[in-house]
């Protein structure tokens, strides 16, 4: 009978994990493959495919369990600044290497795999998105923002552009343009006296 190690088993999956991400950073997520990971990590192919079932839910795996970004809105009182200064993070972190262009390729794989999709919903896409609202919210509480605004539409206006900059016209997003999206969002939030 054997007993199982969960500090080796923790041990393996970074090892695979690890293997996954520098395997996607050198030859980009398309070539990537299992038998490739397995190769770098030094298993066998059956033990990744025990753990992940696709090269989608893998990858997503790797991805969001390096290092996660810390994103977490202050609550310095104003809710502007506030956002600006954690969208400036969230920008810096998805504008460049190895974020960047790994995050990208998640997305696209998200939309050929339905598993893939709600992954990256369920750890990172709907996390960051509630603390929005929640930081929204905050500010609506405090007379910030206008108390009939929708603040699930706020969220949709405020991040619609910044995906739009990073997947469809993979321009640089830049500060500048954070703050001219924020501005036109505020301008439609304000409260009314």
């Amino acid at each position: 009978m054997t007993t199982s190690h969960p500090q080796r088993g923790a041990a393996r999956t970074r090892v695979i994990t690890q293997a996954a991400l520098a395997l996607a950073q050198e030859a980009g997520y398309a070539k990537l493959s299992i038998e490739a990971v397995a190769a770098r990590a030094g298993v066998g192919k059956h033990t990744i495919y025990r753990r992940w079932p696709s090269k989608g839910l893998l990858f997503l795996d790797s991805l969001l369990s390096q290092n996660e970004p810390d994103l977490d809105y202050p609550d310095t009182g104003d809710v502007l600044a506030d956002l600006r200064r954690q969208i400036y993070a969230a920008v810096d972190l998805l504008g460049n290497p190895p974020w960047g262009p790994l995050y990208r390729a998640l997305i696209a794989e998200a939309q050929h795999d339905p598993a893939v999709a709600a992954g990256l919903n369920e750890r990172f896409i709907r996390p960051q998105a509630d603390k929005t609202v929640a930081r929204l919210k905050a500010a609506q509480e405090q007379g910030q923002i206008s108390r009939g605004f929708d603040l699930n539409l706020a969220m949709a206006v405020l991040s619609g552009p910044l995906y739009f900059s990073l997947l469809i016209t993979q321009e640089p997003t830049t500060h500048d343009y954070v703050d001219r999206v924020l501005e036109a969002l505020f301008a439609g939030m304000e409260p009314r006296h």
